[in-house]
């Protein structure tokens, strides 16, 4: 079994309004997420922080039992809900997001606990990323201690680091670009 968690409960505070809810190709940045993972997936969770949120979206949902903690708190909910050993969190203003890649990455993650993209100049990928039920308890952790970052993550259990070159052509440059500000959905939809 797969499970993918479509990160979607952010503020969207530097983007002024709801990134998920932007159109490109006439969906929205959430329903287009949604659609893919679910093509290659088992399963897909939505991760918000409140259950009437998005009710177009035919997804189950993990809502946070540590709301406005971050992607954190939406992976240890998404953890303690699905059966599986471990999930795949992507953002949902990933647009260039592949599932073809994120089963690479599980595939590659091995036996560590997690296995995120570092790209060249050594910028970790959190938010697209593999990980695992042995991360709970220091999950769990740093939530209760109001550490939220995700990088933490990696300072306590093997984190596998995969390199762009090991995706092969499952790498885009592309592919990890997220939407933050209103330029860069302004350059997203004038290609």
């Amino acid at each position: 079994m797969s499970t993918a968690v479509i990160l979607a409960g952010g503020k969207s505070s530097r983007m002024g309004q709801d990134k998920t809810q932007l159109i490109y190709h006439g969906k929205t940045l959430l329903a287009g997420a949604v659609e893919r993972f679910s093509a290659s997936f088992d399963n897909v969770y939505l991760s918000i922080g409140a259950p009437e949120k998005y009710p177009d979206i035919k997804a189950e949902r993990v809502i946070d039992l540590y709301p406005g903690c971050g992607p954190m708190a939406g992976l240890h909910a998404a953890l303690l809900k699905t059966p599986d050993e471990g999930v795949f969190l992507a953002a949902a203003d990933l647009p260039f997001s592949s599932p073809a890649a994120a089963l690479k990455i599980i595939e590659i993650c091995g036996d560590n606990a997690s296995a995120v993209i570092v790209r060249e100049n050594g910028k970790f990928e959190p938010a697209f990323g593999y990980y695992t039920k042995p991360l709970l308890p220091f999950i769990e952790e740093c939530l209760a201690n109001g550490k939220y970052r995700m990088m933490q993550l990696f300072d306590v259990l093997p984190c596998r680091q995969v390199s762009p070159a090991e995706l092969g052509e499952l790498w885009r440059e592309d592919m990890l670009d997220n939407l933050n500000y209103p330029e860069d959905y302004e350059r997203l939809i004038g290609n």
